[in-house]
């Protein structure tokens, strides 16, 4: 029979069951009936100390249930004394503990006992009594779980404590030893289980009492229980220790809407409306990773997946749809049906996935991991995903470096504060493997406080760039570049880009007006030698360098935030370079409109104001102005980058007048403007050197 209140000492059994019971359940109604009175201590906390008149009234109640059911008077007077009683020990504890010991009395900081009563199927158990007992003598505590299950004491003097947890239905369970600490708490979750019903033969089967009906109880699979609560403050994690979700690039959310041991949910929704003042007249907007249609509402992305963990092994997928399925793809130009190597088309094939990766975790020092896949890339500071950036639209040295990588990588955290994770990978944003030479790169995170962060991403030996074939035709090359013959298949590519972010104000006190001020500052520079071209002389120059910087301010407890910011890049040899989509250009076809070759100039820098609204973890309305600039015609004009009457699939050539390809492509304009004599004359995309926009959308991420 399950016990719902406490008793001061242990009854025995037989008889006294029904007493034991009136007095739990007594006990329970008076702290439920004291608590809004801020009196509940009297029976959850305060101390039980055995006296004689409350022994006199179980005994004699016990007495009495034992009498004839025609003796009624007398059961309800000993019932009367027995209230009495019991409200007499409530009112004696002054005198009670007056007759301690002086150590007793004397003031000792406390500490503090809580946790949460589970079934095995890790639901939460309400109504549970919970005692707590001092071993040695000297305190006993009691109280009951909340609908959630949770149960604490308060003020509890240091030592060695027992706890038993009883409820109707369910075996007593007891925890012999529990070391409260003063002024800390001490975590500890009770789980009851249901018996097993053994079988009862012989002659007691007929002594044997009704057994009560069985107890359902939901059971949920292991993988799917949420998982342990973690410590209050986290120094095993890498990185749990602090809150970092004022950074640039990191989520903000606080905690996952919800979680399981073996899964948890990443769900991303982004839709926006832009306004070009440019106007163009095919909708375009050209050189960005993040808006690409003026005028018209669109969802840039709609990602649903996230991360699996079950006894080590881990994996996680991230769906692609939305404008980012055509528009990352496109960037790549290491495989696709025009141009690009080998087979199959990845693009096309990967086009829907963000992010599929799995692998293995060590418990090695802090973690680590040895991870294979398509994973996000982190070069350029900003997130691949908006809602995790400060800004919408970010600066060159984001934009034109790698939002993705196909490979293998190595996560080691030798601290909680330090991660050190090399790359093997296939290319540079590719995902196929350009030459002979796989993309060799690696990542230095360090957070060693709260307020700063500083990041170091490295790259190396790759060969991204698409090889010339054939390099040579009868010993002559066929790519000469300014007098100088070029094999694209022995260009290596070099890079570097490293940030600083530092939380300089903080209001942890009151959060109204400023609550928090930060700001971040990237710095990248690159360059391609071999096969023809050099870093930093000669005709057929190539290499990257630039900068951005933002600075964020939040307001009213991080509801709105506002950031200001820009950046510049310098580009010779463009390789880094958005290609315009003209004529539905991609990396891997190319344009006769917008030259890639080495030595080609192009400077180019903007500035952008963005405002941020967020009223919960989990969505984010924004509006943003921006300007960018450069120096060669670049973004879409008036005209558009569409030729009359749509794209005719042969990007690669010059289009005429008349939508109809010419059949020649670049360093054949003379070819081309012979063939579309016919047909208007050579078309050309309406291309400018300024931008100015207007932009707002919503965010959501669960």
């Amino acid at each position: 029979m399950g016990r719902r209140g406490v008793t001061p000492y242990p009854l025995q059994s037989g008889n006294f069951c029904g007493a034991r019971s009136l007095v739990n359940n007594f006990l329970t109604r008076r702290m439920r009936f004291l608590t809004p009175f801020g009196l509940a201590t009297l029976s959850a906390v305060s101390k039980l100390t055995p006296s004689s008149t409350f022994r006199t009234a179980a005994k004699n109640f016990a007495e009495a249930q034992a009498s004839s059911m025609r003796d009624k008077m007398k059961i309800q007077q000993y019932l009367q004394s027995f209230l009495i009683s019991v409200v007499a020990t409530g009112l004696s504890m002054p005198a009670v503990l007056a007759e301690e010991s002086a150590a007793a009395v004397a003031k000792v900081s406390s500490g503090t006992i809580v946790g949460i009563v589970k079934n095995s199927a890790m639901l939460p158990v309400a109504e549970a009594t919970v005692t707590a007992i001092k071993v040695g003598g000297g305190g006993i505590r009691a109280t009951v779980s909340n609908s959630e299950g949770i149960y604490s004491f308060a003020d509890l003097p240091p030592g060695t404590w027992s706890i038993t947890s009883q409820v109707d239905g369910y075996p007593d369970v007891v925890v012999p030893s529990l070391e409260v600490v003063a002024n800390k708490a001490t975590r500890h979750d009770i789980v009851m289980n249901v018996p097993a019903t053994a079988p009862v033969t012989g002659p007691a089967l007929a002594a044997a009492p009704k057994a009560p009906a069985p107890v359902l109880v939901a059971t949920v699979p292991l993988g799917l229980q949420a998982p342990e609560p973690g410590p209050e403050v986290d120094n095993e994690t890498p990185f749990a220790y602090a809150d970092f979700t004022w950074l640039n690039g990191n989520p903000r959310n606080h905690a996952p809407v919800f979680d399981t041991k073996f899964f948890t949910p990443d769900i991303r929704f982004d839709s926006y409306y832009v306004t070009d003042f440019n106007h163009p007249v095919d909708h375009t907007i050209v050189g960005s990773t993040e808006e690409f249609r003026a005028g018209e509402v669109q969802l840039e992305q709609i990602s649903f997946g996230g991360d699996f963990h079950w006894e080590n092994v881990k994996a996680r997928f991230l769906s692609m749809y939305g404008l980012f399925a055509t528009t990352i793809p496109r960037n790549d130009s290491s495989s696709g049906n025009i141009g690009g190597v080998g087979q199959w088309d990845l693009p096309d094939a990967y086009r829907y996935v963000a992010e599929a990766n799995a692998g293995y975790h060590w418990d090695v020092n802090h973690g680590l991991n040895v991870d294979a896949g398509i994973f996000a890339s982190y070069i350029g500071l900003f997130s691949f995903y908006n809602y995790d950036n400060w800004t919408y639209q970010p600066s060159y040295v984001s934009s034109n470096t790698p939002w993705v990588f196909n490979g293998l990588r190595i996560q080691w955290f030798p601290t909680n504060k330090l991660k050190i994770e090399p790359w093997i990978i296939n290319g540079w944003a590719s995902y196929a493997k350009f030459n002979s030479h796989p993309g060799v790169g690696g990542q230095i995170l360090w957070l060693p406080n709260e307020n700063l962060k500083l990041v170091f991403n490295n790259y190396g030996i790759g060969q991204d760039n698409l090889a010339n074939y054939p390099a040579t035709v009868n010993g002559v090359p066929v790519n000469v570049v300014n007098g100088v013959p070029v094999n694209y298949a022995r260009i290596t590519r070099i890079h570097t880009d490293d940030s600083i972010e530092v939380k300089y104000y903080d209001n942890k006190i009151n959060g109204r007006g400023v609550s928090k001020a930060a700001f971040s500052l990237t710095i990248d520079a690159g360059c391609q030698y071999g096969g023809g071209v050099a870093c930093s002389s000669g005709p057929n120059k190539s290499d990257f360098l630039g900068w951005m910087l933002y600075d964020r301010y939040w307001f009213n407890h991080d509801l709105w935030a506002v950031t200001f910011g820009g950046g510049a890049m310098s580009n010779p040899g463009r390789y880094l370079t958005l290609l315009p989509p003209i004529n539905g250009a991609t990396a891997s076809t190319g344009t006769p409109y917008f030259s890639e070759l080495p030595g080609q100039t192009l400077r180019q820098w903007d500035s952008t104001i963005n405002f941020q609204y967020m009223p919960s973890d989990w969505i984010t309305w924004w509006t943003e102005v921006g300007y960018r600039h450069s120096s060669v015609p670049y973004f879409a004009g008036p005209g558009g980058v569409t030729p009359p009457y749509g794209n005719n699939g042969s990007p690669q050539d010059y289009a005429c007048n008349n939508g109809a390809s010419s059949g020649y492509g670049a360093g054949s304009l003379s070819q081309a403007q012979t063939a579309c004599a016919g047909q208007g004359g050579v078309w050309y995309p309406d291309l400018v050197r300024r931008e100015s926009m207007w932009s707002f959308g919503i965010l959501v991420k669960f």
